[in-house]
This record gives C-alpha cells, structure tokens and sequence, in this order.
C-alpha cells in the first residue's frame, strides 16, 4: 500500500465527454426546428430533404438520458442481472453497462468464462468504497478524485481496465506533485504502469532535485533507486556538490547498513566537478568518509588530479533548461543597456531587463545558474566612467541584483571562472592599464586581490581550460599583444605559454573539446578574419578556417560543439551578425542577427530563463 504526501485542494470535478459533431448553417435550423441538439444530413446537403426525401438525426442526449434512466433503475433496485459482492456488501448492477464502461467486465460476462451465467460474483482486492464510485462512474461519467482516495481508486481502475478513471487520478496526482511527494508519485505510477505519470514525476525530480534531497521520502530510497537518480545526466543542481552532499546525509540516515554502498554511491556522483577545496575539506572533516579508507582513497585521486590540471573523460551533467547565448551591453556609437539571450537550438531571441547602467567593454559569465555583468565602461554624450560594478542577473525574478564591486574600475576587463569563483583580470581605469587580477566568491560575496599577471592588458581575452586560466593578447598601452600566459590557481601563479601567431587585441576566446580558441581581433594594423587555436598537450598554436567577415571587440561562445562568433567591429561598421564555426567540418557559416550592432558587449552561456 502506497501512502503518499498530498495536499489538501478543493477537489476537481472530472467530467469525461465526447466531441459533438460540427453543424452546417442549414443543420442548425433544422436542429431548432426540431428540438433537438444536434442533427447529422446526409451529404451533400442541397434542400431540406434528402434524395428520397428522409431525415437523418443524432439525438446527442440520449446516450446520457439512457444512463440515467439504467442509474435510477440501478437505484431501485430493477432490471438488474448482476450482483457485486465486496467483503459484506452487495451492488446490484447491470452487465450491460459495466462491460460498457470496463474491458476487464467486458471480458468477464462474454468471454466465456464461468462468471458469465452468475448472477452473484464476489471480488477482490478493491475495497467497498472504491467499487462504489466505480459503479457510479459507469452510470453517470462523473467521478471526483481526491487526496483520499486517488491512492484506492487508481490501482482499482487499473485492474478493471477503466482508463479514463485512470487519467482522471494521474491529472490529480500531477496537479499534486511537490519535492515532498513526488519520489513516492513516481514509484506508485510505475507500480501502475502509468507511465506518462510517471515521466512527469521523474522529470519533477531532477529539475527540483535541490529540494527533494531535503524531503523524507529522498531518504527511503533503496541503494539501485539512489544510484539511477544521481547517475541522471539532467539533475537540476548548481554545483556537483549537491549531489555529493545528498549521499553523504543518505549514508548517515542508516550508517550501519548504508556506509557500505558509499563506494558504489560515490562512483555515480560526478566528482572531478567538485572543486579541490571542497574535496579537500571533506577528506578532512566528513566523519562519514573517515570510516571509508576506501573512498579516501578514491576521492584523494580526484583531489590530486585537479590540482594538476589533468584531463578528465567524465562529461557534465546537462541542464534541465536549453542553453542559450547570453548577450549584455556593448557599443553602438554609445554604451547601451541592451541584455537578450538567443537560442540556436529555435533561432529565437528573448529581450531581458536591461542593465542597470549602460556598459561597453565589459565582460560576462554564469556561475551557478546566475549571469554576471563584469566593469565596463558608460560611454555616453554626457562623459565617460569606468566601472567596477558586478551585477547579477536574478532569472527567477527577472531583474537584475547589484553585488560586491571589484577593487578598481576596468574597462575592457578579461573575466574567467574556476570552481564557481569568477576571476577578473587586465582592463583600464582611465589611462591606467591593469595587470592585476581579483576572484569573487559568490557564497560570501566578496573580492580577493590574486597574482598579478606579467604584462599589463586591456581587451584581453580569457579562457579556462582543465582549471587554468589563459589570459591571450590585447593592449598594454604602448604595443598590441600576441603572447599569452596562464594561471594556476593552487599555485597561485602566472607562467608564459607559446605566443599566438598573430598580434591580436579584442580577440574574442573561447574554450572548445580541449582546446583554446583566439577569434578576430585587431593587430594595429586591421580588424582580423583569423582563427587559432591552442593545444595545452603541445604548448603550440595553429591557424584553423578564418572567419567570413573580420571582427575586432566581438565575443565568442562555445555552444553544443561549436563557437559562436558575436557582433564586434569590421573597420567600417558595427556588427549585429552571428557566424558559427563547426570544428568536424573546420568551417564557419552565418547564423542570426542581433537586433542591432554592436561591440565590446559581454557575453556567456548559460540556462534560458524559465519565464521565456
């Protein structure tokens, strides 16, 4: 017997009905003439007559009106052929109509089985109440379900083959789904073979799987149940620490018997996507671990391959919500506010809230779900301010929530993020070019002053690849850069890598199946059409397909397996077009348009708002 959690609504009504016909204009008069409903002529209908001069008519009513005189006669007690016999109670009812309304009956009173000549048949495993409103359900097409009795009727209507009482209980328990109830839904849909009800149940789990682990019914589940939820590609958590943590508090709710599944439990959890300090205080501090040499073990691997940067096959979880390209502020002739997003997947923009400030030259990223506008600069008739703002894009609220500004302003800043820490780097303040780099924690909301690089740079581009941060070209006040250096966070430390082939400032960069990629830019002389790319392996850079039209001040995203090259300048105009470079096919092709040009405008990828 399954109990699950429901909350108490006021109960629905479900009516099950059946299309009426649709009537020609004639058809209606006709209908009205006679009093009736509906009314059904022949086709093709030319006169009032048909050819040899009847009528053809469907009294749409009768059906009901003949129901209610078998549910009064069944009342009373008349014409009644069979008997139903629960526990003690009886229910005279008529064969007719329950083979009408059931298959199981159906099959029962024509299908030769002995119960076909009885007038008296015992049943079982349904309870009194529950074959009541079944019966009624038979006679009148009117049922009400409720958080009483879905959990009776539901088994019941499945045993006797009446689906449509079936899909009026799965309605119910989909309007009844919660974090607190739908493990225990999902389970009893299965049980039930309803499996559309349980496809929603499931899918509840995995987009509110944050919420679920905090529930009770989480800790019931069986060691098989815990290891296909967590193995789930699309589980719905903002860091993989969430799901380590779930099986940590499952372990602990039954230690005795359960410390020996940790093993197999942690190798479904994703674990090179937890960062080194996570792992490093729960190898130190979880009790739970203390009592598992063997997963010590296991995870102290993990722990040391992260800190050097080693290159790992398990892939990240995916989003429950499709992936969209994230586009903030930028310059058309002023700084603008303009914040949309563009799916590939439909070729559809969306228009989000503004910016709070106009902004070009700023950079943007996602860390936890959340978008991040990084400095900046408002140029605007009226003056010029760099900025050290952060701001936070609230998708749930749809507005933007200011957080802890950087140290200083940068404009043309480069930003990176290692382990959900968002790292800010290079950038201007006036006529002063920056070589430092500051990381903020989102937890706590605050700025920390890191290492600073070796060469001061302004329209740097940044990106990490196997947790290093790669800082490639721009303009240190004097000369346009090609050489590139990165950073090593556990190290904190920069080191020289291989320069690029070509001098490059305002290049868009981008992180793509290993390698870093180096789109456009300019070289002091033109805007570029080149593309290069770097492989960590070989400390070398290669040319690979240029794009169709040169950009400088453009961004890039890396998206489903390709790059997106975004808006930037040409020399001549600012562009509102997208090109994607497929890497199999080592070839870029035009895509969509912006709803206006622009450049130096921040851009990340990151899950489409749900209220699009």
């Amino acid at each position: 017997m399954y109990i699950i959690r429901l909350h108490s609504r006021k109960p629905k009504k479900f009516t099950m009905t059946n299309p009426t016909l649709e009537f020609t204009e004639f058809e209606k008069k006709i209908a009205e003439r006679a009093g009736i409903s509906s009314c059904y002529l022949p086709k093709p209908v030319t006169t009032g007559d048909s050819a040899d001069g009847s009528m053809h008519f469907t009294i749409t009513k009768h059906p009901k009106e003949a129901l209610e005189v078998m549910n009064v006669l069944r009342r009373s007690s008349k014409l009644c052929d069979v008997t139903l016999v629960v526990s003690e109670e009886k229910f005279l009812t008529h064969k007719i109509v329950l083979a009408s309304a059931s298959p199981y009956f159906r099959a029962m009173f024509t299908g030769g089985m002995r119960e076909e000549e009885m007038t008296t048949i015992p049943l079982h495993g349904i309870s009194p109440c529950t074959l009541a409103v079944l019966i009624e359900f038979a006679y009148t097409a009117e049922i009400r379900v409720n958080e009483m009795n879905v959990c009776y009727l539901l088994p019941a209507a499945t045993m006797f083959q009446m689906n449509h009482v079936v899909e009026a209980c799965c309605v119910f328990l989909e309007h009844q789904l919660d974090a607190s109830n739908c493990i225990g839904i999902a389970d009893f849909a299965s049980e039930h073979g309803c499996a559309d009800l349980e496809a929603k149940a499931r899918d509840y789990i995995h987009k509110h799987f944050s919420d679920v682990i905090c529930c009770d019914e989480f800790l019931m589940l069986n060691p098989c149940q815990l290891i296909n939820l967590i193995k789930h590609d699309e589980l719905n958590v903002r860091c993989e620490s969430e799901v380590f943590n779930a099986v940590i508090r499952w372990v602990q709710h039954d230690s005795e018997k359960r410390l020996c599944k940790l093993e197999n439990m942690l190798a479904a959890v994703r674990c090179h996507f937890l960062s080194p300090t996570f792992l490093e205080k729960q190898l130190k501090h979880c009790n739970v671990l203390k009592k598992m040499p063997q997963c010590q073990e296991y995870l102290s691997k993990i722990f040391q391959g992260l800190k050097l940067h080693q290159t790992f096959a398990e892939k990240p979880r995916k989003p429950c919500s499709p992936l969209a390209i994230f586009t903030a502020g930028g310059y058309l002739r002023q700084s603008l506010s303009n914040f949309e997003c563009f799916n590939p997947q439909t070729k559809q923009w969306l228009r989000l809230p503004d910016l709070p400030t106009p902004r070009s030259g700023l950079s943007g990223c996602f860390v936890k779900g959340s978008f991040y506008a990084v400095g900046g600069r408002n140029n605007s008739p009226e003056g010029n301010m760099d900025s050290n703002s952060l701001d936070m894009y609230d998708s749930l609220r749809n507005s933007w929530v200011p957080k802890c500004p950087m140290s200083v302003p940068r404009n043309r800043v480069g930003v990176g993020v290692i382990d959900n820490m968002i790292y800010a780097l290079g950038g201007s303040q006036g006529q002063h070019h920056h070589n430092t780099l500051e990381s903020y924690d989102p937890d706590v909301d605050k700025w920390v002053t890191l290492a600073p690089m070796s060469t001061k740079r302004i329209g740097v581009g940044v990106a990490t690849v196997n947790r290093l941060l790669f800082a490639v070209g721009g303009f240190d006040g004097q000369n346009r850069l090609r050489s590139a250096e990165c950073y090593d966070p556990e190290k904190n430390e920069w080191r020289s890598v291989a320069p690029m082939n070509s001098t490059r400032s305002g290049a868009g960069v981008a992180a793509l199946d290993g390698y870093l990629y180096v789109v456009g830019g300019y070289d002091s002389n033109s805007q570029l059409r080149t593309v290069e790319r770097y492989c960590l392996n070989s400390n070398r850079w290669e040319f690979v397909a240029p794009m169709r039209s040169p950009r400088s001040a453009l961004t890039v995203a890396s998206l489903g397996g390709n790059l997106y090259a975004i808006g930037g300048y040409d020399g001549t105009d600012f562009l509102s077009s997208i090109e994607c470079y497929d890497p199999d096919k080592n070839e870029w092709t035009d895509v969509t348009n912006m709803s206006c040009g622009r450049s130096g405008h921040g851009v990340a990828v990151g899950p489409e708002p749900a209220n699009s």
